[in-house]
């Protein structure tokens, strides 16, 4: 059997796609540090480096429900003698299932339903396959948006799969060209990160491989020490696997979840592996620039378990394997400006004999890694890697992906490559356009979407008249860092027209939570009917501890909106906090059903607490990762 490309459509149970706000996500994240012996220098500086003061351009995903019905998702397949590879272009280009022909074994937690849950950078996530992660710490920007797709040739003839893309957050084009050759027992990804900037740009990426777990499983790597965190502690280095007197190899058996970054020492070849009971199981590998390997686990507790149906359903417990260019997933590298980095991973079914898996740690290893040179030797991934630099254009497209590259490249500051047809851009990057040639802004309500980088703001910063395009010219100075210079612009937008965005924006930067709410309130008369606004001045009001304005608040709004999920636990809480406890208990029993529960979140399980102190946490409401 030849290799084979081909487009299929991909039935599964699934909720509708999470739709996208409009209010942008004015938050950044914390810059990590970390204490003690074990990290050295290079770590403590990534650790810090990078963290980015806002997630500009983008919009939240937020609206979503739990409400399933059977779907057709638009896959591409890629498929030789050995396996049968489903990517999603739709959904970040996620590698969906991995199929061993010869045994029908799934190599991958191939999620039996399709359900958005709060994960990522911009809220949307799903469990399942392989996630590509471009960006910074967290599940990238693109995670739940369509990628382009291309069907390209190899020298050879081989079909390969191309899906790439423009992160706009760090300004980033990604290319993922995957294939199958005739006959091989592996499928092979490069992935190719190109930096267009002339400055050093900070860089994120991981794979993040699901599989199904169970207590035989053990995950094995080429490590003795790995970097330990959970949701109670800091990052700490220790032994591994024998972490407190257990053997945190076999995540099925871990009362709480988990992360261990696995230290693979200088010289090593780069690889993990998930090996059931009977020795067999998925191997990942990667040429040497992706460095780091990682173990994490949802754990066994109530809450672990319940995580895992949230996000699977019933009977479908998963792990993840995952790959990245640092040790840690909390760390950024540096990429020089103009720079180009590729790597090229393998994926397959891996076969130990059982007694060295699970024997002492030493034989793990050494049957995994003699087995994997054997399955794959180091030089043929190598062989690989030159191959993939020799793939030329796309011969016919496959899948669409945004307009925002294109309008980049419009503006000069983006490349234009016939290896990444990126398209024209669409309706969504038009106002940019006519900026672009008429150097005006269209004014609009709600506003344009977001943009960010050098070349926008020069243009607004000299053609800034109107609200509209003052409240932008806000946001880039925002994105750049400059929250003052942010906010002089907000005010000008208000002096021309009170609008809810400008109002929003000048009470993120309000340090004191009252005068904070109080712009809010402004922002929520102006657009009562805006879901995601009413939900962030609600938390405005309980941060001021003001939760009787935070009740007639909600009693003004529409039924539907008093029955969101998000806006009963504000009601619960506001509840809680005025002393109406009945309230609360009331609101508890006839269910509050938050679709996006944050991962991490306690707001359900400490409001049930509250109340019902000498009683546990229902299963519905325990959400807790590191007890109960």
């Amino acid at each position: 059997m030849s290799s084979t490309l081909r487009n299929e459509n991909l039935r599964i149970e699934g909720a509708p796609d999470p739709v996208g706000g409009v209010l942008p996500i004015l938050r950044g994240l914390s810059p990590q540090t970390v204490q003690g012996v074990g990290f050295d220098e290079e770590m403590r500086r990534n650790l810090a480096y990078g963290t980015p003061y806002t997630l500009l351009p983008y919009t939240p995903q937020g609206e979503y429900d739990r409400v399933r019905s059977e779907r057709d998702l638009p896959a591409v397949v890629l498929e030789n003698e050995t396996l049968t590879a489903t990517f999603l272009p739709s959904l970040g280009g996620r590698l969906w299932s991995l199929v061993h022909r010869p045994t029908g074994r799934e190599l991958l937690h191939r999620n039996p339903i399709l359900q958005p849950a709060n994960l990522a950078l911009r809220d949307a996530w799903l469990a399942g396959g392989v996630e590509w992660n471009l960006g910074t710490t967290g599940h990238w920007p693109l995670t739940c948006e369509p990628l382009h797709a291309a069907r390209v040739t190899a020298p050879d003839g081989t079909p390969v799969l191309r899906m790439y893309a423009f992160e706009r957050l760090r300004r980033l084009t990604l290319r993922l060209d995957a294939w199958l050759p005739s006959g091989s027992p592996m499928l092979y990804v490069t992935v190719t990160v190109d930096n267009p900037a002339e400055q050093e740009t900070p860089v994120y990426w991981w794979s993040n491989i699901a599989v199904p777990q169970d207590t035989d499983v053990r995950v094995i790597a080429p490590a003795d020490h790995a970097f330990h965190c959970d949701y109670t502690s800091d990052l700490t280095r220790v032994g591994f696997p024998q972490v407190d007197g257990a053997d945190r190899s076999y995540p099925g058996r871990v009362a709480h979840a988990a992360d261990y970054f696995l230290d693979l020492p200088e010289g090593e070849r780069r690889w993990i592996a998930a090996l059931d009971g009977s020795g067999t199981g998925l191997v990942q590998t990667s040429t040497d620039r992706l460095r780091g390997r990682k173990l994490f686990c949802w754990g066994n507790s109530t809450g672990g378990r319940h995580w895992q149906e949230w996000l699977s359903g019933p009977g479908h417990a998963y792990l993840e394997i995952q790959a990245g260019l640092a040790r840690t997933q909390l760390e950024h590298v540096p990429m020089p400006g103009r720079a180009s980095w590729s790597w090229t991973e393998g994926y397959g079914l891996l076969t130990v004999d059982p007694q060295a898996v699970h024997g002492s740690w030493e034989q793990a290893r050494a049957g995994a890694a003699d087995a994997l040179d054997r399955l794959l030797p180091a030089s043929a991934l190598a062989r690989a890697q030159a191959l993939a630099a020799e793939f030329g254009a796309p011969e016919e497209a496959l899948a669409t992906g945004s307009g925002w590259a294109a309008l980049e490249i419009e503006a000069g500051s983006l490349p234009d490559s016939p290896l990444l047809p990126f398209g024209t851009p669409d309706a969504e990057q038009q106002p940019w356009r006519d900026l672009l040639t008429t150097g005006t802004l269209p004014a609009s309500d709600p506003p344009a979407a977001p943009v960010t980088g050098g070349r926008w703001r020069d243009l607004l910063e000299a053609g800034a008249r109107d609200w509209h395009a003052f409240y932008h010219l806000g946001l880039v100075r925002l994105a750049d860092g400059e929250k003052e210079a942010a906010r002089d612009a907000w005010k000008c937008s208000l002096e021309l027209l009170a609008t809810p965005w400008a109002l929003r924006a000048l009470a993120f930067l309000t340090e004191s939570p009252g005068d904070a709410a109080d712009l809010l309130v402004q922002a929520h008369l102006l657009r009562p009917d805006l879901r995601e606004l009413t939900i962030e001045v609600l938390d405005a009001l309980l941060r001021a501890h003001r939760p009787a304005e935070a009740l007639r608040t909600i009693s003004a709004l529409p039924a539907a909106d008093r029955e969101h999920g998000r806006i009963r636990l504000a009601e619960a809480r506001a509840a809680h906090a005025t002393g109406a406890d009945d309230r609360v208990r009331e609101l508890l029993a006839e269910g509050i059903h938050v679709d996006n529960m944050r991962e991490g979140e306690v707001s359900l399980d400490a409001l049930w607490l509250a109340v019902h102190p000498e009683q546990p946490v229902p299963r519905a409401y325990d959400f807790r990762m590191s007890e109960g």
